[in-house]
Order: C-alpha cells, then sequence, then structure tokens
C-alpha cells in the first residue's frame, strides 16, 4: 500500500514512511522535472521511482537489521558454517 502512495503521492509516502528529509528532497526534485517534463515526458516519473526506491531500501535496512539483531539474541541457525 505504501508504494501505491509513493507512485502517486511520492512525498507524502515518503512522509508517512518516516522520511522527512527524502520527502523534502523529492519536493524539490518534483519542481525542475514537472517543468522539465513538459518537454521529456519521462522526467515526470523520477519523483515517484525516487520515492519507491527509498521506501525499499529503507524496508530492506530495517530487514537486515532485525536479522541480525536475532542472530546476535538467539545465536547462528544450526547448519551455519563461517
Amino acid at each position: 500500500m505504501i508504494y501505491i502512495l509513493a507512485f502517486f503521492l511520492p512525498p507524502v509516502g515518503l512522509l508517512f514512511n518516516g522520511q522527512p528529509f527524502s520527502a523534502l528532497l523529492n519536493v524539490v526534485l518534483i519542481v525542475p522535472c514537472l517543468l522539465l517534463g513538459l518537454i521529456v515526458h519521462p522526467l515526470l516519473l523520477v519523483p515517484s521511482l525516487h520515492a519507491i526506491i527509498a521506501i525499499a531500501m529503507q524496508r530492506r535496512e530495517r530487514e537486515h537489521r532485525e536479522l541480525v539483531q536475532a542472530i546476535e539474541r538467539h545465536g547462528p541457525p544450526p547448519n551455519w558454517t563461517r
């Protein structure tokens, strides 16, 4: 659901995901993309793509952090070798 919001309203999607600085950067990015997007139409997708990629990266970082914390708490899996 957050990805749909990020596609249609990129700064709002970033704010709901807890990324206020990325949302501010996205607002700044929207202005030139709207102006230049009238000439080069694919530029209209740049703010949405930025929001989707930023949300996906933070989600992956959060999953990695949770995995590391679980390994620190409970030890490595039984078949884990170095």
